[in-house]
């Protein structure tokens, strides 16, 4: 009776050591220093995300972590998320932090954005959401009149910035979060008074600074571009701008806008309709909104790429010196093109 006492007892003093290794020991299955893992909504409702995790070099026992959120009474507990699991992780650590849904947060890095599509690409790259969820939200107006916005104006909602969320937040949160940080910074730098000053909405200001954005980087140009669509507005001329024509067309490769481009019948083509059109061709940096808030004052009417192809542009403010520099231009890239078609 003795022997056979002595021998349960060693039995479960073994199980409880081995026990003990799998739970409090090292439970993770990779050399990175740390990995970021998602739960989601049907992995927790069914408290077995070890499940999920099974042959992804994450955990050396998935199955433990399942079978310790059972034996807890915790597999009604665990909260949906992306999650960042260290190297040396146990077990025990993993299933708490499940438990108390401690995620990792998403970091989304907002920079040019020129589509709906590319926006929504971006948001499932980083969220639960998938890019038809996004893109239904984007085109529901429903979904966008509480950010004072519409299906074309959506994207004025978006300042270029690094915003931190959870990969779980949902479509709500995260245009909160952009709606809150736009009213922000458009509440710093006297930008809303410059705005009014100038008669110009925030969303006019937004709809400029993405085509001037789209026509240089360089910061001397965006100054005097900016003054030029102003001066246009202002006089109720087209603002006859080539990156409109660009978004019209869905095409951003185009590096000549050609006659037979102009007749598209898209709101944005700036050539057929006068004013700005329906909304951004693409969400702007926030120098160049301050740069449409500070344009100069100019008489310039008309812009042209130089002809030595630095990337700098002619202003003027009559048509025949512009037509001039734009003749040479044309010239200058007939013979570039005619070069480059001979090298093929």
């Amino acid at each position: 009776m003795k022997s056979l006492l002595r021998g349960i007892f060693w039995v479960i003093l073994v199980l409880t050591v081995i026990g003990g290794w799998l739970v409090f020991g090292q439970g993770t299955d990779f050399s990175e220093s740390h990995k970021f893992f998602s739960v989601s909504v049907a992995d927790a409702q069914s408290g077995n995300p070890g499940e999920s995790m099974k042959g992804k070099s994450l955990l050396k026992q998935p199955w433990v972590l399942d079978v310790l959120i059972s034996i807890s009474g915790n597999k009604q507990k665990i909260k949906p998320g992306k999650y960042d699991l260290q190297k040396g992780q146990s077990i025990w650590s993993v299933a708490r932090m499940l438990k108390n849904g401690r995620q990792a947060e998403i970091k989304l890095v907002i920079n040019r954005i020129r589509t709906k599509e590319d926006f929504a690409h971006l948001i499932a790259s980083k969220f639960s959401q998938d890019s038809i969820q996004v893109m239904a939200y984007l085109n529901n107006p429903d979904s966008l009149k509480q950010w004072g916005v519409d299906t074309g104006t959506v994207f004025t909602t978006i300042i270029q910035d690094t915003y931190s969320f959870y990969w779980n937040s949902s479509l709500n949160r995260i245009f909160q979060r952009l709606y809150d940080a736009k009213n922000l910074f458009w509440s710093k730098n006297n930008r809303l008074a410059k705005a009014e000053e100038m008669g110009f909405k925030p969303e006019t200001v937004y709809i400029l600074a993405s085509i001037v954005d789209e026509e240089t980087n360089y910061e001397s140009d965006k100054f005097k571009i900016a003054s030029v669509y102003i001066n246009r507005l202002q006089k109720q001329m087209p603002l006859q701008a080539c990156p409109t024509i660009k978004f019209a067309m869905r095409d951003f490769t185009l590096t000549r806008i050609y006659e037979k481009y102009l007749s598209n019948p898209s709101p944005y083509n700036t050539y057929k309709f006068k004013g700005l059109p329906p909304g951004p061709i693409c969400t702007p940096s926030p120098k160049t909104i301050d740069i449409i808030l500070d344009a100069p004052k100019t008489d310039y009417l008309f812009f042209v790429a130089k002809s030595d192809f630095s990337g700098y542009h002619h202003f003027s403010s009559n048509y025949k010196e512009h037509d001039a520099h734009a003749k040479e231009y044309q010239k200058a890239l007939d013979i570039f093109m005619a070069k480059k078609a001979n090298t093929h």
